[in-house]
């Protein structure tokens, strides 16, 4: 039996986050003080006790999935990854789970694409929308034919894919993927135009963090979003890690690889089932599927 860890990303937040784990567990309460050190505000007081709408707040909504992610990890008594793999926000989760990154190291680079992204948003206005029941194909060729930015961004699994970019432009693809037999064209409420070109003003900053950062061999391949191939190379996790800041998750098809590759027993760590319910609707094979978001 092959075991797969996979790491949730940005939208699966909840009040109450991690609070459990840190009134329980002696190092994911160290870890957590840690964290509102490294970040230098108490991030755990909206996590435990913020509202929904304290944590959409950019720079606390992805420190804080990563921290949940990457704590339960580490205070899992028997973590022993075969492979690990992250959805979007969740590859730094899965990277860090993985010793390719240090805990510290990590936090600081997701704190870093946090607010670059979010400026990024402000600065080039744009929007994302989950297109349901239509074959990739379709949808990649419409938004190709759409003038104005507008990509594919998040293949989430056989039948669910977001497209993300220019406002008018999404709004014109929405309405060409309907016209051409999608069950849903939904608007997604999201602060900007994730893994499409509108990022790009986020680079800069990001590619500085990732270069200075310290990266490792991991302990187990991760399936990175960029290739949905797995890798052990720390100069190419790198390469990967800042080109998934511009470029579609590939999340279909590294669910699909790590099948291929023997995991036969799927565990999400973290907050929300996102990732569980996309397994299950991507794995054609008995497969054991489960999650974790506390102890």
């Amino acid at each position: 039996m092959k075991k797969a860890y996979v790491f949730p990303g940005q939208g699966s937040q909840f009040p109450g986050m991690a609070k459990t784990l840190y009134e329980s567990n002696a190092t994911a309460r160290q870890m957590l003080e840690k964290a509102n050190e490294i970040l230098g505000f108490r991030i755990t007081d909206i996590m435990f006790d913020g509202t929904a709408e304290d944590l959409k707040q950019t720079k606390v909504t992805q420190p804080a999935i990563f921290l949940h992610s990457v704590v339960l990890a580490k205070c899992l008594p028997d973590f022993h990854p075969d492979m690990v793999a992250g959805h979007s926000l969740g590859e730094f989760s899965a990277l860090v789970a993985a010793g390719a990154m240090d805990f510290e190291e990590g936090l600081k680079l997701v704190s870093i694409r946090a607010q670059a992204m979010q400026r990024a948003c402000e600065s080039t206005p744009g929007t994302m929308a989950a297109i349901i029941a239509l074959p990739t194909e379709t949808i990649e060729d419409i938004c190709n034919s759409t003038p104005g930015v507008v990509v594919a961004a998040n293949y989430n699994c056989d039948g669910q894919v977001v497209i993300s970019g220019e406002r008018e432009a999404v709004e014109a693809a929405c309405a060409a993927m309907k016209e051409a037999g999608a069950k849903r064209a939904l608007p997604l409420p999201v602060g900007g135009a994730f893994h499409s070109p509108l990022m790009e003003p986020a680079r800069a900053e990001l590619a500085e963090g990732i270069e200075k950062a310290v990266f490792h061999t991991p302990v187990c391949p991760v399936y990175q979003n960029v290739t949905a191939k797995p890798s052990t190379d720390p100069a190419e996790i790198k390469a990967n890690l800042l080109a998934q800041l511009t470029s579609p998750v590939r999340w279909t098809q590294s669910v699909k690889n790590m099948l291929a590759d023997g995991a036969d027993h799927f565990v999400e760590l973290g907050p929300g089932k996102v990732l569980q319910g996309l397994v299950a609707k991507i794995s054609t094979e008995p497969t054991i599927i489960e999650g974790y978001q506390e102890l």
